[in-house]
Parts: structure tokens; sequence; C-alpha cells
């Protein structure tokens, strides 16, 4: 099997102001809702049980989209993998708070999770929501969406499935149409935001910001 071990991580861990009921949320809920990365392959029937389809949500933020569409999706296993620490403490919460069934939560790079440890054609799609834009030149390398990163998801997803991505940032909204034109692999393009993906408070602080959210979906050839 082909790892995914990236050399340029696409998000830098920063200091962590992370509150006493996150960590008592991770401390106590992480070997419920969490899932451990290891050299081991996913086996998606025991993590998701009786889930007829399954999503990537590729960094999560603090959660609120996730439950949102979750409970709307209950057919639907949801992955969500994000490493900032607030966030998963915040998220683990989420699940038990709400009672949702279908989210399961792991802690590791993106790149690593679905090179090791999703099998190929597996996922029906992925979410990545509000990427770090990286704006300036000298980070543009660390950018999440990039050729090599398109290739890993190809792989990885069935035929048929699809990504979905927003961001509020034009230019890496121009960068995201760019990379994706020379995939073969996939079709697709700008969408208007679905009803199905929620307005969260982190996008409606860039919208008063007078930010420009672009909603992207591509299906897999």
């Amino acid at each position: 099997m082909r790892v995914e071990s990236p050399t340029i991580k696409s998000f830098k861990l920063r200091g962590t102001r992370i509150t006493a009921a996150q960590i008592e949320a991770r401390d106590r809920l992480w070997s419920i809702f969490g899932v451990a990365y290891t050299s081991q392959v996913l086996d998606f029937s025991e993590v998701f049980t009786d889930r007829k389809k399954i999503i990537a949500e590729i960094g999560f933020g603090m959660g609120e989209a996730t439950i949102d569409i979750a409970r709307t999706m209950p057919e639907v296993g949801f992955l969500a993998i994000d490493v900032h620490q607030p966030g998963i403490g915040k998220l683990l919460s989420r699940i038990e708070e709400t009672g949702v069934k279908n989210v399961r939560v792991m802690d590791e790079d993106a790149h690593l999770i679905l090179g090791r440890m999703v099998k190929d054609q597996s996922l029906d799609g992925v979410h990545l929501f509000f990427p770090d834009p990286w704006p300036k030149t000298r980070h543009h390398k660390r950018r999440i969406v990039n050729a090599d990163f398109i290739e890993l998801l190809a792989r990885k997803l069935k035929i048929g499935a699809t990504v979905h991505i927003a961001t509020d940032w034009v230019p890496y909204a121009t960068w995201i149409e760019e990379r994706f034109a020379t995939s073969r692999v996939f079709k697709g393009g700008v969408v208007a935001r679905p009803s199905w993906r929620p307005l969260t408070r982190f996008e409606g602080q860039g919208i008063t910001k007078q930010h420009q959210v672009t909603d992207f979906s591509y299906e897999k050839l």
C-alpha cells in the first residue's frame, strides 16, 4: 500500500487555548467516539455500524457544521479529521450532547490518515470547509489543495463520489479551481452553497467582513 507522508504540512500547531471542559471531554469521550491513528487499515463496517455511506471531513474547526450535517444525514458515517485540540474536545462534547451516532473523530494529519488507514475507492465523499488559505506567497506550498492531494483523493474516493470545498478567500478559490482543472479524474466547479451545508459562526464572521464565500463540488469520474 502506498503511504502518504508529506514533508510539508498543510497546518501549523499554534498555541492551544484549550479549556478545562474541552480537556475533560477529550479524556472522557475519546475511547467512545475517537479512532486512534495506527498502521492498520480501517474497517468502516466496524467503525460505522449500519452506515450506507462514508464521508471524511478534513478540518472540522469546532464541529458545528459536522454535527448539523450528521444530524440531517443519519445514514452516512462521518470521519471527522483534525489536529486542533480545542476543536477535538468540543466536537466530542457535541457528539455526546446531541446523541448523534454517526460521527467518529481522528487526531492526525489527514494525508497520513487517508494514505495509511483508508482503503482505495472506499469513500463516498470528502468535505473540506474553510481550509487555511495560507495567504502569503511563501506559504502557498502549505495549502492542502494541490496536485498530490487531488491525486490522493482520486484514489480514496469511489467513482461518482464528490469532494465539496468551501473557502472565503478569493485568491484561494482561484487556486482551487486551477488545481482541479488540471485533473482528468474530477469534473465540476463552483456551485451555490448547498442547503445541507449550514452557515457557521466562523463563516458568518467572514461574511460580516465582506469575505466572498465560494463553494465547489467535484465528482470523481
